[in-house]
């Protein structure tokens, strides 16, 4: 199993940055492909972010394309989403997800695809 703690959430202005870490612990990281995912109130938890198992990987949801980027640093066990041009429709909570794939170039998208997931931590963008 892993464990999965993500962090760095908070209240921003529109057009302001944020960056979440999500720090794993328990089985070896590098094994997991990662995903970021959110959940606005009263809405579905939704897709953000994936990075295959080789950080080179990736893929967006068209909402965050080209103002998020997921990154990960396999030597520090943690997965990151830089979020830059933030908008209030970004508020939400978010979440870290890993699922254990052998392919080391799969990326998914699917909530139900993953195993594990973290606490969710918070963010609220003003207008």
């Amino acid at each position: 199993q892993v464990q999965l703690v993500e962090s760095g959430g908070g209240l921003v202005q529109a057009g302001g940055s944020l960056r979440l870490s999500c720090a794993a612990s328990g089985r070896t990281f590098s094994r997991y492909a990662m995903g970021w995912f959110r959940r606005a109130p009263g809405k579905e938890r939704e897709f953000v972010a994936a990075i295959a198992r080789i950080g080179s990987i990736t893929d967006y949801a068209d909402s965050v394309k080209g103002r998020f980027t997921i990154s990960r640093d396999n030597a520090k066990n943690t997965l990151y989403l830089q979020m830059n041009s933030l908008k209030p429709e970004d508020t939400a909570v978010y979440y870290c997800a890993a699922t254990d794939v052998g392919s080391l170039t799969l990326a998914r998208t699917r909530p139900h695809s993953y195993d594990y997931w973290g606490q969710g931590t918070q963010v609220t963008v003003s207008s």
